[in-house]
């Protein structure tokens, strides 16, 4: 399956929420630290975390210390800087979804490093600044897990 990555997600929230799309999609998840919130946080708990039970999540100290810790796999990062459509790309099992903070987006260091394979945006109106984080995610992993016939699925 895919895993998602969430470098310095800020609001517990999204965060729940993505645990909770992690689960229900088969993805792994990899939070890149510092985070905004504790794992504990009640309102994390509320929106997601009773799914941790049944989702992969792993946590990294760092950037350089997930792209150690990291089998093989093509990296795609997701950021309103992107230049290509998100479903312009043919995802394969095994992509990692990079996504920012909410309130900064990746970094421009983070964006420009050879270990991205693609910066990728979701189209949206011209006087819109950017989606919830929760909801890019969703898109972006229901796309690439459509791509694949939504493989590992009760559909099949």
């Amino acid at each position: 399956m895919f895993n998602i990555v969430l470098f310095e997600p800020e609001i517990p929230p999204n965060t729940g929420n993505i645990i909770r799309l992690a689960s229900n999609s088969g993805c792994r998840l990899h939070l890149i630290e510092p985070l905004g919130f504790s794992l504990d946080e009640k309102s994390l708990r509320r929106a997601g975390l009773d799914y941790h039970q049944y989702s992969s999540l792993q946590t990294h100290a760092s950037w350089q210390s997930f792209l150690e810790t990291i089998q093989a796999g093509r990296i795609f990062a997701f950021s309103t800087k992107g230049k290509k459509n998100y479903s312009e790309m043919n995802y394969q099992a095994g992509d990692f979804l990079l996504f920012g903070p909410e309130t900064r987006g990746l970094p421009e260091a983070i964006r420009n490093t050879g270990e991205i394979n693609a910066v990728l945006t979701i189209p949206m109106q011209d006087h819109s600044r950017s989606l919830n984080l929760s909801n890019a995610v969703s898109i972006v992993v229901y796309e690439a897990w459509r791509q694949t016939g939504f493989a590992e699925s009760a559909l099949q």
